[in-house]
């Protein structure tokens, strides 16, 4: 499958469990995903997809969500389409007529529609070969978002007996798992989990005193940054917009009051970066698939954990440094409690008052947040510290994320490329991170790929979108690289930029003084304010620009860890952080990679290989 892979989506390799899943689902073999909002999910069933001689149906419950999936695909080269209420009856027919034609790999129906009798009917004259139901949790009673037309579901498995099904979803406590594997008559060791820890998200709780204030500053350290605020009420939501508005902010509302057509086109201003921030109600939701989110946050108190980590988990997918925030008082208890009193069932209300209680207890926490929500998700936590909340990393101001801080990259570059993006995207009517994600650009900004041969070697570069946008941006890099004199060395996968040096700033000095008193990483950020990915980027500066420091107070990873990390870096292509976490697993911290580099570069005296 790996050809696929890398032809289609661009990816040298599978990221955990993908693997195995897939392997699963080849050998006609039913199966349970149980995986983070951007852990890779969907390709588990889109590169089946590609291998099976039939079409592949795809439930999906958000219509916004299913044109997203549907144009990531046609961009890679791939046959595939949607049928839902936003579509005229010719529309319709002509899919239709496309998929008997043997024309189509995947086709993606919304639950309801499934249900349909002449709808059951038309699915019949086709080859399925595989059924995919993604956000399966709503299949469940006990799941936060419970969706009855769901139940109907187990229909598919009548209709196709000898089509395995893979049910998929980020958010399923052990009663919700269950509860699908009973409803789709899977086999509960049919059941693939990863970790539902998030790395890359660092999760924070603050007091609500002056949150707007906070809010505010959160914003402004981040312009032209994807940000979704999350309110509890309608007011709220248009509250905040208009106060966001007040101070320059170009922010948008989205909640169920607002007519379809403005949701579709705050929606789509959204995932095409016309507006940068969104600000939704709790209790409706937003169904976008954008992975270039950094910073979520909740000016309320949620309505369950599930909720919660569904909703944080819009941030970051692109597997890139991000942040959660949440604002809580004690008040968002009684605003819930209101509600609930409403509700009539009495094992309803009892299961609505355990969610907020449960949510509450998160919030009014003083232990580790990430410990906090993996057992919730029944995964336990061992380290002593995560070193991204605000309870492990506390500091004294809400914490604000610079550009130093996301990954070393060349950064005026990346608005050049950002720019040509937007207009292919805009050209082609699809939202930019359909024709690159953020992750991409910055790997082009920093190995610098001038020809065809480089750029086939970047991270989510396959061989459709090689075809269709590398001369642009390879055009675009050599231009950049005559401006600025940069030379790069391609004789062997590991590129490196030689550039005029610049002098390092006056932050990263105070850094290796901190570090020349023995002090740790954890103690400098601490003492600084900062978090402990801002201090390893000025160690990296530094380290770059040839500055001598210490680094004997750093430590080194326990027992054998620091030699499996160092053997990984030695045998892979590059030294980029993401792609060594992969090979070494979730049990692998970024922190832990990150020093090991630091030290392993230390030891080679060479620059860093950017």
């Amino acid at each position: 499958m790996l050809p696929l892979l890398k032809k289609h989506f661009g990816y040298e390799q599978f990221r955990p469990l993908q693997e195995e899943i897939v392997a699963q689902c080849m050998a006609g073999r039913d199966a349970l995903v149980l995986m983070p909002t951007g852990g890779g999910k969907s390709l588990c069933y889109q590169l089946p997809a590609l291998a099976l001689p039939g079409i592949t149906i795809v439930v999906s419950p958000l219509i916004a969500l299913m044109k997203d999936q549907v144009d990531a695909l046609r961009a890679n080269g791939i046959a595939a389409a949607f049928v839902n209420s936003s579509l005229t009856a010719s529309a319709v027919a002509e899919i239709e007529s496309r998929a008997l034609a043997g024309e189509l790999k995947l086709l993606y129906l919304a639950p309801e529609r499934v249900a349909m009798p002449h709808v059951q009917i038309f699915l019949k004259k086709l080859n399925v070969s595989l059924i995919a139901i993604d956000e399966a949790h709503c299949i469940s009673e006990w799941g936060h978002d419970f969706r009855p037309e769901y139940r109907s579901l187990k229909i598919l498995r009548q209709l196709f007996p000898h089509a395995p099904i893979m049910a998929l979803t980020a958010t399923a406590n052990v009663r919700v798992r269950n509860d699908i594997l009973a409803q789709l008559n899977i086999s509960a060791d049919a059941v693939f989990k990863s970790s539902f820890n998030r790395p890359n998200l660092t999760y924070r709780v603050m007091p609500k005193k002056r949150a707007f204030d906070r809010l505010l500053a959160e914003v402004c350290a981040r312009p032209n940054q994807a940000v979704i605020v999350y309110c509890f009420s309608r007011k709220g939501t248009e509250k905040t917009v208009a106060d966001l508005r007040a101070n320059g902010i170009n922010a948008a509302a989205y909640h169920a009051g607002l007519a379809t057509s403005e949701r579709t086109r705050v929606q789509e201003d959204f995932i095409r970066d016309k507006v940068s921030i969104v600000v939704a109600t709790i209790a409706f939701g937003m169904g976008i698939d954008k992975p270039d989110v950094r910073l979520v946050v909740h000016m309320d108190l949620p309505k369950s954990v599930e909720g919660y980590y569904q909703e944080t988990g819009r941030a970051g997918r692109d597997g890139l440094p991000s942040d959660c925030l949440l604002f809580y008082s004690a008040g968002d208890r009684i605003k819930h409690e209101f509600f609930i009193r409403e509700i009539m069932d009495p094992e309803e209300k009892a299961r609505a008052r355990r969610q907020v209680a449960m949510i509450a207890a998160y919030a009014e926490g003083r232990t580790c947040r990430r410990a906090y929500l993996l057992r919730y998700f029944s995964e336990e936590w061992t380290r002593a510290s995560c070193g991204a909340c605000d309870i492990c990393v506390p500091v004294a101001a809400p914490r604000v994320q610079t550009k130093t801080e996301i990954e070393e990259y060349d950064h005026d570059l990346f608005e050049k490329l950002r720019t040509v993006r937007r207009a292919i995207a805009d050209a082609q009517g699809v939202p930019p991170y359909v024709v690159f994600g953020d992750r991409t650009l910055h790997e082009m900004c920093r190995v610098y790929p001038h020809d065809a041969q480089g750029m086939a070697r970047v991270f989510g570069v396959g061989k459709e979108k090689l075809a269709r946008y590398g001369t642009q941006f390879s055009g675009v890099i050599r231009e950049y690289m005559t401006a600025k004199g940069i030379v790069v060395r391609s004789s062997s996968p590991r590129m490196r930029a030689e550039s005029v040096r610049r002098a390092v700033s006056a932050t990263v000095l105070t850094t290796i003084e901190l570090l020349s008193q023995k002090k740790n990483i954890e103690e400098i950020a601490r003492a600084r304010g900062m978090s402990p990915s801002t201090i390893f980027s000025h160690l990296e500066q530094a380290q770059e620009q040839g500055i001598p420091f210490d680094l004997t107070s750093v430590g080194a990873p326990e027992g054998d860890r620091y030699e499996l990390i160092a053997t990984a870096f030695q045998n892979a292509a590059s030294d980029l952080l993401t792609p060594i976490r992969a090979r070494l697993g979730e049990s692998f911290s970024y922190e832990e990679i990150r020093l090991v580099r630091l030290l392993l570069r230390a030891q080679s005296r060479e620059p860093s290989k950017l």
